[in-house]
């Protein structure tokens, strides 16, 4: 049976949780998703609980949010890394990624760059604040206690019988 995204090639540009949930529901849908890690690894393969004795290649937490996709390493930094990944950006249908804002333009491909390599790319962008933030919060980093923090979930939950996490 035919899958519905079968046929979409999306590129994985994304660490933690939002963006690698999203590029794993589009996996499952049966798009071929290319998870593009840096030299040192998703520093998800850090977290667990692991299968087995705690070991980058058997992270759970890593392991559930990659399935069904491909995995490879590129060094962003470097001129060979730049190269393959315009490569695969010509010949892909969607691009995720969750670097802070302006990232993917330090690197030399941000939108614009991007539709010069392939003008029907669709890019999407996941980050904490958005892009045009208040000043001073495009650029901090954000997780889910920090986004727990923000929303006041935090004064509100907390252990079963205790206080609220402030």
């Amino acid at each position: 049976m035919r899958r519905a995204l079968e046929g979409i090639r999306v590129l994985d540009l994304s660490h933690v949780l939002a963006a690698p949930t999203a590029t794993m529901f589009l996996a499952d849908l049966g798009a071929e998703v290319i998870h593009v890690e840096h030299p040192r690894g998703d520093d998800a393969r850090e977290y667990g609980p692991f299968v087995g004795p705690p070991d980058k290649n058997r992270s759970g937490y890593f392991i559930s949010l990659n399935r069904n996709k491909k995995s490879m390493v590129l060094d962003l930094k470097k001129a060979k890394g730049k190269e393959i990944l315009r490569a695969l950006i010509a010949v892909s249908d969607i691009l995720v990624e969750n670097f802070r804002p302006a990232a993917m333009s330090r690197l030399g491909f941000g939108w614009e760059e991007l539709q010069k390599i392939n003008p029907r790319i669709i890019y999407a962008t996941i980050s904490g604040f958005g892009h045009d933030a208040l000043p001073g919060y495009a650029s901090r980093p954000f997780y889910d206690m920090a986004s727990q923090a923000y929303s006041g979930l935090m004064s509100i939950t907390g252990p079963e019988g205790g206080p609220p996490c402030r």
